[in-house]
């Protein structure tokens, strides 16, 4: 049996797909059962349960062959966000010890290898860690940037000509589709490793920079968009006029910085590099359509 978190969003919803594709036991973790329908309807498994409840997740991971698992990400406006993250991890941790899956596919990022620094990724090196000094079998499938992430930009950025942002304009940087996310995690549960600890880190067909973001979003739109670069305490101020947190504000422009500081970036070392198939052309026209 295969268990897939995370169904309800882009990456989860690839890799149950995929894993039902395969002809193999499927069951997916969902909040609300309502939201389990389409699945049971393909004929995979559902199990109701959250990380806020330790006891219903370790049901819903028990007995497992392998087993895809995110952390959920922050709400947009959540305060105390350290220690609402150490809480859910801790018990993140308690149903996977005490499932005790055969293999885990740890969704984790870019730059998680370090435990400062990063922004919001600097809340998954814990969990890294303890599932390291496990001893069991665990795949961490480190992330790029994500693609999608552009989403939240693209409006503004039409209208006013120009693509704001932290990073350096002509920076090449990594970035991933959460397409391609979701089927290399499929492809890491039906092909584990022997034992101990396997590092993948996953980026797109190639690094792009905001240059070639916008130059992208030019071609596809009709309409000629710069990027801009500013300050990343410029950007922070500018999320929490959006409605964010100053803490998660603060996080994201710490991120900022981490890229252009190459800190934010692959570990290399013994970590097996995949580029996925996906291009940032396809995400940004199935947006920019819509």
């Amino acid at each position: 049996m295969y268990v897939v978190t995370g169904v309800t969003g882009h990456t989860g919803s690839v890799a149950a797909e995929t894993l039902l594709n395969a002809k193999v036991p499927v069951r997916v973790v969902v909040r609300d059962e309502a939201k389990g329908a389409q699945w049971k309807a393909r004929g995979a498994e559902v199990a109701v349960a959250s990380f806020d409840d330790p006891a219903s997740m370790t049901r819903a991971l028990s007995g497992a062959t392998g087993a895809y698992v995110l952390l959920p990400p922050p709400g947009w406006g959540q305060t105390g966000l350290a220690a609402n993250r150490a809480e859910l991890t801790e018990k993140l941790l308690t149903a996977l010890r005490d499932a005790a899956p055969a293999h885990t596919v740890f969704l984790s990022s870019v730059g998680a290898q370090h435990a400062d620094k990063t922004g919001p990724i600097k809340t998954l090196h814990p969990i890294e860690n303890a599932l390291r000094a496990s001893g069991k079998r665990v795949t961490f499938l480190r992330a790029a940037f994500f693609m999608e992430n552009w989403g939240g930009s693209l409006a503004g950025a039409l209208d006013s000509g120009a693509l704001y942002y932290g990073i350096v304009a002509d920076k090449k940087f990594a970035q991933v589709a959460t397409k391609d996310i979701g089927l290399v995690a499929a492809k890491a549960l039906l092909e584990p490793h022997a034992s101990g600890v396997r590092v993948i880190e996953l980026a797109g067909p190639e690094d792009l920079s905001l240059e070639d973001t916008v130059a992208t979003i030019s071609k596809l739109s009709g309409k000629s968009v710069k990027a801009v670069t500013v300050p990343t305490a410029a950007v922070a101020a500018s999320l929490e006029g959006m409605g964010a947190s100053k803490e998660l504000a603060g996080w994201y422009a710490e991120m900022m910085d981490g890229i252009n500081a190459d800190h934010v970036a692959f570990e290399g070392k013994d970590a097996q590099f995949v580029r996925g198939s996906t291009t940032l052309e396809t995400v940004l026209r199935a947006m920019i359509t819509k």
